[in-house]
């Protein structure tokens, strides 16, 4: 039995730089943008099965804006930053900047008060344990970037640390293929480009 999980990265609520811990923001006009141009390529995942999202605010406008009217998952929530929520990375560094070292060098670590690195890992390699598997049945989950690196390092058991060196996209996807503690890695190549001669 496999089972076929396509998670698709919700659009971007702000710059790169803005972004911040448990963003709860909504999907903002450039990331509507962004989903209304990628809207015809992502479109036909809405023939999947099962259709997930986070319960973030972007996740869920871009699955509806995607189509795929997908149920929202706890399980996918992004990883429990305590404190630190709602924050950027430099504003937590000002702040705290020996604790946010702390938590950047060692996974188990939650200087935040909210959930270690390895915990948000762990937390959302078992959601994707727990999918219904019927042979060939094909998942999409909208979902934060944050918790795609998570299903991947999951996934590829990978050691913890990997998470940082994995860059997801805005509304890129990434499948994996498999069944519960057995995932593998799929890459889709792009259509054969012709030539003129």
């Amino acid at each position: 039995m496999s089972l076929r999980v396509t998670f698709v990265a919700a659009a971007r609520s702000s710059s790169p730089l803005a972004e911040r811990f448990e963003d709860d923001r909504p999907l903002d006009q450039a990331g509507w943008g962004e989903v209304e141009r990628v809207a015809h390529e992502l479109l036909p995942l809405a023939a999947a099965e099962l259709r997930y999202c986070s319960p973030a605010p972007r996740s869920r406008a871009t699955g509806e804006g995607l189509g795929y009217a997908p149920l929202v998952q706890l399980g996918l929530r992004d990883c429990d930053m305590g404190r630190w929520r709602g924050l950027t990375l430099g504003e937590a560094m000002a702040r705290e900047p020996e604790a946010v070292d702390a938590w950047l060098a060692d996974p188990r670590t939650t200087p935040h008060g909210g959930e270690s690195l390895v915990d948000f890992i762990t937390r959302v390699g078992g959601w994707l344990d727990t999918r219904p598997v019927e042979d060939g049945c094909r998942v999409v989950a909208v979902a934060e970037p944050s918790v795609i690196r998570a299903a991947l390092v999951y996934a590829l058991k990978a050691p913890p640390a990997t998470y940082w060196n994995i860059d997801v996209r805005p509304l890129s996807t990434t499948t994996v293929t498999g069944r519960a503690g057995r995932w593998n890695l799929r890459f889709d190549g792009a259509p054969a480009q012709h030539s003129r001669a």
